[in-house]
C-alpha cells in the first residue's frame, strides 16, 4: 500500500483528488493539509510515502515547501502538481531536486500511475510542460526584481513594499522599471501577467 500525502488548498479540488486516489487498491490517502507550511508537521505524523503537492499554495508555497519535506523525510516522494501555463516553475522545481510532475489538466487515470512511478522513484514529466519550459527559458529577472514584482502582483504599492524591503520607494520604482524592461512588457502590470504565465513569481 503506497501511503499519500495531498497538499491541496482548494477544497473541491482535494477533495476529488482524494476521491481519484482511493478508487485504488494499493494507494491510500493518510493526510490532506490545505497550505504549504503544515506539509512536514503532518508528513512527519504520518509517514507517507508520496507527498502530491500544489505547486500553489498558501503559507509557503508548494515547492518551497516540498523541498522543506525531503530534507527532513527523504524517504518521501514528492509529486508536484502544476499548471501548464507557468513552465518557470519546472526549472525552479528541479533545481531544488524535485523530480515528479504532473499538470493539472491531465486525464485522471494519469495520477494514479504518476504516483506508483513516483513512489518507485522515477522521474515524472510532462512532455509539454518541458517544451513549454524550454520556450520559456531561465528567468531574466535578480532575486530582488523577482521579490519586488511579486510584492506588486500581491496589490503592495512602492511605499508599502520599500517599507517591508527596507528600501526607499524610488529604489524599488527602480526595480520595477528594470523588470518591465527584462521580460519585455510595456507596463508594471503587463511584467506581472508575463512573469506569472511564465513562472518566474
Amino acid at each position: 500500500m503506497i501511503r499519500i500525502l495531498l497538499a491541496e488548498d482548494m477544497h473541491m479540488i482535494r477533495s476529488a483528488l482524494a476521491a481519484l486516489i482511493r478508487l485504488e487498491r494499493d494507494l491510500d490517502v493518510v493526510a490532506e493539509v490545505t497550505s504549504g507550511d503544515r506539509i512536514v508537521p503532518e508528513a512527519l505524523r504520518t509517514r507517507p510515502d508520496v507527498a502530491v503537492v500544489d505547486i500553489d499554495l498558501p503559507v509557503v508555497d508548494g515547492i518551497t515547501a516540498a523541498a522543506e519535506l525531503r530534507a527532513v523525510l527523504p524517504s518521501c516522494r514528492v509529486l508536484i502538481l502544476t499548471a501548464l501555463g507557468q513552465p518557470g516553475h519546472l526549472r525552479r522545481a528541479l533545481s531544488a531536486g524535485l523530480e515528479a510532475f504532473l499538470v493539472k489538466d491531465a486525464p485522471g487515470e494519469r495520477l494514479a500511475d504518476a504516483v506508483r512511478r513516483t513512489a518507485a522513484g522515477l522521474r515524472v514529466l510532462d512532455p509539454e510542460l518541458v517544451a513549454a519550459a524550454m520556450e520559456y527559458g531561465e528567468s531574466p529577472l535578480t532575486p530582488r526584481e523577482t521579490t519586488v514584482l511579486k510584492e506588486a502582483a500581491a496589490g503592495a504599492t512602492a511605499e508599502e513594499i520599500a517599507a517591508r524591503l527596507h528600501l526607499s520607494p524610488g529604489t524599488v520604482r527602480n526595480y520595477l522599471t528594470s523588470a518591465v524592461g527584462k521580460v519585455g512588457a510595456r507596463n508594471k502590470v503587463e511584467a506581472i501577467r508575463v512573469a506569472e504565465e511564465a513562472g518566474w513569481l
